[in-house]
């Protein structure tokens, strides 16, 4: 798969799973809700229910930048799975700054029920890599 197949499909997708590792190296994988802008991946604190703002995954990429991000299709018929990854750098957004301000918009856009409530966290992909099994079966 190209990188850019790969970031079409990713950009496509509804959700990712975002890995990141603490200082000690342990990792931390969540769901997240996201929006692509050219090769950067942005994803916020957002309004649902959480126990506080000050999540993991800033603690995280404050401590060890380097995050990986995976979308995914699955279905009964193998022929139709595919994965994407991007793997890249994570930094923390400041909501009121003009990127943070534009990233929310793009999430905005993209979940009509998304509601800000911190941070955002912006992933400047480096790499986009995947395999789907339509590929593999051409070039078998």
């Amino acid at each position: 798969m190209t990188p850019h197949e790969a970031r079409r499909r990713f950009a496509a997708a509804r959700v990712a799973r975002l890995a990141t590792a603490d200082a000690g190296g342990r990792p931390h994988i969540v769901p997240i809700t996201f929006a692509v802008d050219g090769d950067v991946v942005y994803s916020a604190v957002d309004a649902k229910p959480k126990r506080a703002t000050a999540l993991k995954r800033l603690a995280n990429v404050a401590a060890n930048p380097a995050v990986s991000l995976l979308v995914d299709h699955y279905a009964d018929d193998w022929n139709e799975l595919w994965w994407v990854r991007a793997d890249g750098t994570g930094r923390v957004v400041d909501p009121k700054e003009p990127e943070g301000v534009r990233a929310l918009s793009l999430l905005a856009d993209r979940y009509p029920r998304f509601a800000s409530r911190g941070a955002v966290l912006a992933i400047d992909v480096r790499r986009w890599s995947g395999w789907a099994a339509a590929a593999a079966t051409e070039q078998a």
